[in-house]
């Protein structure tokens, strides 16, 4: 009886394994502009911004669905929810407060339809003017 529970597990075990897929390779997908930015030097306490452009490079649309940032010093601007067609464009502006003196890195993480993710990034320097 034992051995039929064990064989029982290890069939279902192996079938779960199966089951399982492997993330697609967002960079068939999608191709990105500005996903390491670098923001140079930039005056403290002055906020700035920079855009994250996506290209469609795929065959099917594919949906913005979230922007989760590192901290509350980056703010996202993005349609949620808006279905990328192939070939066409979308954009997610990044914000940043600046109030930060010194080196900053700072990343986000952009969430697609698919379970496609994909994280950027960007630095630079405030200094005080």
């Amino acid at each position: 009886m034992k051995s039929i529970f064990v064989t029982a597990f290890l069939v279902f075990g192996m079938m779960s394994c199966k089951a399982q897929t492997t993330p697609a390779d967002i960079t068939k997908i999608l191709k990105f502009t500005n996903d390491n930015f670098d923001m140079g030097k930039i005056t403290t306490g002055k906020s700035t911004e920079f855009n994250v452009d996506i290209l469609n490079i795929s065959a099917a649309p594919v949906t913005l669905d979230n922007v989760m940032v590192g901290c509350g010093c980056t703010t996202p601007k993005y349609t949620k929810g808006q279905v990328i067609a192939p070939g066409e464009h979308a954009s997610v502006v990044l914000g940043f407060n600046g109030s930060a003196v010194g080196a900053f890195s700072k990343v986000a993480t952009i969430f697609f339809s698919g379970n496609l993710t994909k994280q950027v990034s960007f630095h630079g320097e405030g200094v005080q003017q």
